[in-house]
Parts: C-alpha cells; sequence; structure tokens
C-alpha cells in the first residue's frame, strides 16, 4: 500500500491548498482528488445531506484503492468525519483537529479568533474541541460567507476585500484576539494580505499547512510513506467543469492542474 495514492475531496476547489501543501512536503506520493463541483457548497446543506455526500466522495475514492482518505473540507470534517471513520477500514484524517493542535501548541493562546463558512462555524467542531482541551480559553467565532466569492474573483487584495475583512475581523481583534484560525480551505490564499492586515503578534493558522503536516505524520506512523524516487501524480476528478473551476484549480494549486476529468457520483 506504500505507493499507493492518497485520496481527498472538498465540495469545490478549495482543498486543493490542502492537495499543495502536501505536495510542498511529501512531492513523491500520487494524488487522487474529488471536488464535488456540481453540489458546492456544502455549507449551506443540512448535516444529514452533509454526511451523504461525504461517504459518496469517500466511495468514489476508495474504488481508486487509496491508502488514506483526506477530508480537504472543514464542512465535511465537522458533520462527517466520525461516521467516515468508523465505516472505512483506511485511514481518514480531516482539517479541523490538526488545526486545533496548532493553535494549542501555542501555551500563550488565550483568545482565538475562528472564521469559516457559516456551515463550519454553526457545526461548533472548532469551538468544542478547542474549548475541551484548554480550559478558560476565550473564543470568538465568526461566518465569514463573502470571502469565498471574493477569492474565487480574485480579488484578494482588492479595498472590497479589505473592508469585508475589516467588518468580520476588528470586532475580534478589538477583543484582543492572540491567534486567527482560518477554517476553511479557501483562506490560505489570504494569508498575504492578512499578514499586512493583523497587528504583529496575532498569529495566523490555517487548516491546509496543518492538515499536511497531519498527514506526514499519519503516513510515518503507519509506514505508509511511498518509496518512490521522482514527482508523485496528481488525477483531478470534478463532478462539474467549467473554465472557472480550470482557472480556480490552477491559483490554487499553484502550478498547472493538468487534465481534469469531469465524473458522476
Amino acid at each position: 500500500m506504500r505507493n499507493a495514492p492518497l485520496g481527498f475531496f472538498d465540495s469545490g476547489v478549495g482543498g486543493l491548498t490542502v492537495v499543495n501543501a502536501v505536495q510542498q512536503l511529501l512531492p513523491a506520493e500520487d494524488i487522487v482528488y474529488l471536488g464535488d463541483t456540481a453540489r458546492v457548497p456544502y455549507g449551506s446543506k443540512s448535516p444529514e445531506t452533509i454526511r451523504q455526500f461525504a461517504h459518496e466522495d469517500t466511495r468514489f475514492l476508495l474504488d481508486r484503492e487509496v491508502k488514506m482518505v483526506i477530508v480537504a473540507c472543514n464542512t465535511a470534517t465537522a458533520h462527517a468525519l466520525p461516521s467516515l471513520q468508523e465505516r472505512y477500514q483506511v485511514p481518514v484524517i480531516g482539517v479541523i483537529e490538526p488545526g486545533v493542535d496548532a493553535v494549542l501548541a501555542d501555551p500563550a493562546a488565550q483568545r482565538v479568533g475562528i472564521i469559516a463558512t457559516r456551515g463550519t462555524i454553526r457545526s461548533h467542531a472548532y469551538q468544542h474541541a478547542l474549548a475541551l482541551r484548554r480550559t478558560g480559553l476565550i473564543i470568538h467565532a465568526t461566518p465569514a460567507p463573502l470571502l469565498v466569492p471574493l477569492i474565487e474573483e480574485n480579488w484578494l487584495d482588492h479595498p472590497a476585500t479589505r473592508a469585508v475583512l475589516h467588518t468580520y475581523l476588528d470586532p475580534m481583534l478589538d477583543r484582543g484576539i492572540d491567534t486567527l484560525m482560518l477554517a476553511c480551505t479557501h483562506y490560505p490564499l489570504l494569508i498575504p494580505v492578512l499578514r499586512d492586515f493583523l497587528p504583529e503578534g496575532v498569529r495566523i493558522v490555517d487548516s491546509a499547512t496543518t492538515c499536511a503536516e497531519l498527514v506526514r505524520s499519519e503516513l510515518t506512523k503507519l509506514d505508509l510513506l511511498s518509496d518512490t524516487t521522482g514527482k508523485g501524480s496528481l488525477q483531478l476528478h470534478l463532478t462539474d467543469l467549467s473554465d472557472q473551476f480550470e482557472d480556480l484549480a490552477r491559483r490554487f494549486l499553484a502550478h498547472s492542474p493538468g487534465r481534469i476529468q469531469r465524473v458522476v457520483l
């Protein structure tokens, strides 16, 4: 199984930021990615529907004989990860726990701001995970639904984006947050803007980088790291294909995605 591919799924192409981070850490790994772009976004769906979609996505990846499934979607992780881990024999990991671990790795973290989709904030997954593991932690969680369309429009350093960030983040900054969690896989593209936007000393934790580090750790622990040399392959599957999704895939990966296949679940 060492040389079997890693399987990733997301409701769209935002999870490609996780793929990009994994490719930086583990360049020899082959990757199969499924973006359920025909049914994006998951964040506005009911928990039952999200779990149904997540199981369909996982079965698609297992049919391609992946050695691990990475739920590269915060909303799907929040609502479906336990049921996926219970049902399937391959390791299944999500993006929430590694982000929580990264926040709590700093003993000085006391006031944490979280921005995410409505579905992720509504699930309370991050809030519960943080509060259970560090008593006295002050958590400010805010849904930030306007950021995804702005990112997909490539308005990363646009005045409108900065105005929206002020609206979402100023109340958190007024409360003295020392850590900002980017709990959506789209948001790492905003990190350069956020570094200029946030006061010095506010730490940024993003779900893509932290998830990639967990993937490496789990593969090492399970003796599943690829023993091949050279650059791993990327198979990119989307349930709806458009020029917009191809352009987004290129930007989220920071390189050409190659051939993209349309699939039906």
